[in-house]
C-alpha cells in the first residue's frame, strides 16, 4: 500500500495490524482520484472509517489542504498518525479515536466544512446513507461536496439520498466504488 501521486507519491504505508481492516488496494485508490480529481485546489476532507488514512493522505498529497481522519479502533488511529508522520503532512490533519456519529457532532460544533468525504463503514452500508446525509443535514457538508463509498459488490447502494445523487459507479474485483454528489442548497439535480 503506497501514495500514487502527488507530494508525497511512491511512500509506502503501514497497514492496521490484524484483520479487522480492508485497506484500498494501489488500484481502486487511483481509479477513485482519477474520477474524483485527480488533483484538488485545497480545501477539506473527512475521511470518517480511516483505517490506516490511506484515502485521506492520498487527498492530501494531491492537493487537499485539510483532512480530518476519525476511527474508532485504537490501532487504526495509531496506524494514521504513523503514516501521516512518514508522508510528513501530519500538520495537515486532525485525527480522532471515536465512532462516526459523534465526529460528526464535533464537526458540527467546531463549526467545520468539508467539500469530500471518504465513507466505508465496517458494517450495513444503510449506515452510510444515514451518515452522508445527517452530514449535509449538519451543515459539515459543502453544497458541491462530493462522497466516496466502498462497498462490497453484493451490497446494491441506492441511486440517491435526501442530500445526494450517485454520478459514478465502477466495479474492482470484488469492491465497488460509488461516487455521490451534493444536490446543492435548492435540491437541484446536477448534470
Amino acid at each position: 500500500m503506497r501514495v500514487v501521486a502527488g507530494t508525497a507519491k511512491g511512500l509506502q504505508l503501514k497497514a492496521v495490524p490484524g484483520m479487522t481492516t480492508r485497506p484500498t488496494t494501489d488500484k481502486v485508490k487511483e481509479s477513485v482520484f482519477n474520477m474524483i480529481g485527480p488533483f484538488f485546489d485545497g480545501g477539506n476532507a473527512l475521511d470518517l472509517f480511516a483505517g490506516s488514512g490511506g484515502l485521506g493522505i492520498e487527498a492530501l498529497s494531491r492537493g487537499i489542504d485539510r483532512v480530518i481522519f476519525t476511527d474508532k479502533d485504537r490501532k487504526a488511529v495509531e496506524t494514521i498518525r504513523t503514516n501521516l508522520d512518514k508522508t510528513r503532512l501530519k500538520d495537515q490533519a486532525e485525527v480522532y479515536c471515536t465512532d462516526a456519529d459523534r465526529a460528526l457532532k464535533v464537526l458540527k460544533k467546531k463549526e467545520v466544512q468539508v467539500r469530500l468525504m471518504f465513507l466505508d463503514p465496517p458494517y450495513h452500508m444503510e449506515k452510510a446513507y444515514e451518515l452522508m446525509d445527517k452530514a449535509a443535514e449538519l451543515g459539515i457538508m459543502t453544497d458541491d461536496s462530493i462522497v466516496v463509498c466502498e462497498h462490497a459488490k453484493e451490497v446494491d447502494l441506492k441511486d440517491s439520498t435526501r442530500f445526494y445523487n450517485r454520478f459514478k459507479k465502477e466495479l474492482y474485483g470484488s469492491t465497488i466504488i460509488s461516487i455521490y454528489r451534493h444536490r446543492g442548497e435548492e435540491g437541484a439535480e446536477f448534470e
